[in-house]
């Protein structure tokens, strides 16, 4: 029996609730999608497509051996563990199973990496040296990443931003997060005006799209070419590995944190749904002091 005929009901109705009562991202739906697909295939062809309600710990633990076999990393292990769980939860919710094989499933170790970020003064390169077309496409981009630098927003939360979101009296934007929680981001006021003065110069409006950024045909920007614009200026102005919106996030944080800001009002303005997510930052500010002592006290 194939993993469609047995199991899709089961994966249809939580997609649909991630979807839409979760209101999960589409990437984070795809993600989830993927997972249980991949975890009721081995069942598939492991255990003989087993019930629902017969799957057992034993038969999670192989299949999550059999990606360890696989060199499958431990972060990304955890990933498809917490997707299950997500999933066998829901069943309990709405009835289905009286219990999860999950309860004694723990998580991998993870060796914690800290983010890299792109230095202070390389920004300063990015921002005031490197110079923008000057028409739409040099405008958005421009605007992009300066917006990721200032308020450490996640790609896919610029994506989804509505030129409603603005407050240009409060010199603020509300950021619609994981979940579709709502927050609110300060920004400076000449940000803010520069990118009001966008949305009223914007070459056309197609009906139905309120997106704050659009490319030049009036629909809203595709995550795939944000990334690569984004990667392409900061290899511009910086050598590190990774160069992405993300990096953005962690170097607005970093700067943040190094520069004395609360750590609390830094989880805040992430969007982090727990201090620990945040503290990795503090790694960073360690460093600099380090070097402060290192180079300044006559006994370092």
């Amino acid at each position: 029996m194939s993993t469609t005929q047995l199991y899709q009901p089961s994966l249809q109705s939580f997609l649909d609730y991630i979807s839409f009562e979760k209101r999960y991202s589409q990437h984070t739906i795809t993600s989830y999608q993927n997972d249980l697909a991949q975890f009721f295939a081995f069942l598939v062809s492991q255990f003989e497509a087993p019930a629902l309600e017969t799957i057992t710990a034993a038969m999670v633990r192989s299949w999550l051996a059999e990606l360890k076999g696989d060199k499958l990393e431990a972060k990304s292990i955890n990933r498809k563990a917490s997707s299950l769980k997500s999933f066998f939860k829901y069943q309990m919710r709405i009835g289905t199973l009286q219990a999860t094989p999950m309860t004694t499933i723990s998580a991998l170790k993870v060796n914690k990496r800290l983010p890299e970020f792109v230095q202070e003064n390389h920004l300063d390169t990015l921002f005031n040296h490197v110079e923008f077309t000057d028409d739409w496409d040099g405008k958005t981009k421009r605007l992009v990443l300066q917006l990721f630098y200032a308020t450490g927003m996640r790609l896919s939360e610029l994506i989804r931003l509505k030129s409603s979101f603005l407050d240009v009296s409060l010199s603020q934007i509300k950021v619609l997060g994981k979940g579709n929680k709502e927050r609110i981001i300060p920004i400076a006021k000449k940000l803010i005006n520069e990118l009001t003065t966008y949305d009223n110069e914007k070459p056309i409006r197609l009906p139905g799209v309120d997106n704050l950024f659009i490319n030049n045909k009036g629909k809203p920007l595709q995550t795939r070419l944000v990334y690569q614009f984004v990667k392409d200026n900061l290899s511009l102005v910086t050598t590190i590995k990774k160069k992405s919106p993300h990096v953005l996030r962690h170097s607005f944080a970093t700067h943040l944190m190094n520069n004395g800001a609360d750590l609390n009002a830094v989880k805040e303005l992430l969007g982090h749904s727990s201090l620990a997510a945040t503290q990795v930052y503090t790694h960073n500010t360690i460093d600099k002091l380090k070097d402060v002592y290192k180079n300044a006290h006559p006994k370092a």
